[in-house]
C-alpha cells in the first residue's frame, strides 16, 4: 500500500476566483452532470474548465459540449506505451491549470507522472465504504458478502487501488431483494450528492491532512 500523505497542508486556491476543475470521464457522465449543474450557482465556488476522456463518442463528452465546456480525448491506444499515455494526459490536463482534478467514472488508472503532478489534488468516488470492497465490483462484492450496510466513498487518489485518504463517506442500506443493479443505482444517487458537496468544501474551505485524517478549517 502506498504511503499516505501525512502532516501535509493542502490549503485551497485563492478565494477571489472560482476553483478550476478538470473532470475525467469514461461513460455516461452523470457525476459530471451533477458538477456542471452545481457550478451554475456562483456561490458554489468552482467551475468546470475542461472535460477529458480516454475514449471518444461517449455521453459524458456530449454533456460537456452542450454546456460549452472544452473537451479532449487521450486514448491509451493512441500512444506507444502506457507511460506515454500518462505523460500526454498529464500535459493535457495541466494545460487547463486545474486546482482540482476529478475522476468522475474515469476507468483508467493514472500513472507515476500524473500523480507526481496532481496527487493531493485529484479526487475519486467509489461505490462502497472503503477500505471494504475496493476495485471495480464494489456493489457486487458487498452484496455477495452479505453486508447490511454499504455506501459510497470519496477520496484522494494515490498510487494504490482505492487506497487514498478518505474525504467523506455516506451509508446505503442493503435491502433483502437487492440485485447488484438496484443496489448500485441507489449508491449512485448518494455518490453524486456527496461528490458535489465535497467539491464545494474543497473549493471554499482550507484543509490539511494529518495521519490520513482530513482536518477542515
Amino acid at each position: 500500500m502506498p504511503e499516505p500523505l501525512a502532516n501535509t497542508h493542502l490549503g485551497r486556491p485563492r478565494r477571489d476566483v472560482a476553483t478550476r476543475l478538470v473532470v475525467l470521464v469514461s461513460g455516461s457522465g452523470t457525476l459530471l452532470q451533477a458538477l456542471i449543474d452545481a457550478c451554475q450557482d456562483p456561490a458554489y465556488g468552482a467551475q468546470v474548465v475542461a472535460v477529458g476522456s480516454d475514449r471518444p463518442d461517449i455521453q459524458g463528452l456530449e454533456r460537456a459540449v452542450r454546456a460549452g465546456i472544452p473537451t479532449f480525448i487521450q486514448a491509451v491506444s493512441d500512444h506507444p506505451s502506457r507511460a506515454d499515455w500518462d505523460r500526454a494526459l498529464t500535459a493535457e490536463v495541466a494545460a487547463y491549470e486545474p486546482d482540482l482534478v476529478i475522476s468522475a467514472g474515469f476507468m483508467k488508472l493514472v500513472g507515476a507522472e500524473f500523480l507526481a503532478r496532481f496527487q493531493g489534488r485529484m479526487i475519486n468516488t467509489h461505490p462502497a465504504l472503503l477500505p471494504s470492497f475496493p476495485g471495480i465490483h464494489g456493489p457486487r462484492d458487498a452484496l455477495a458478502y452479505g453486508v447490511k450496510i454499504t455506501g459510497a466513498t470519496v477520496f484522494l487518489i494515490d498510487s494504490g487501488v482505492d487506497s487514498g485518504v478518505i474525504l467523506d463517506q455516506r451509508a446505503v442500506a442493503v435491502e433483502e431483494d437487492d440485485t447488484v443493479e438496484t443496489l448500485h443505482e441507489r449508491i449512485k444517487i448518494v455518490e453524486r450528492t456527496m461528490l458535489v458537496a465535497i467539491t464545494h468544501q474543497l473549493a471554499t474551505r482550507t484543509w490539511r491532512i494529518v495521519d490520513r485524517k482530513v482536518l477542515w478549517t
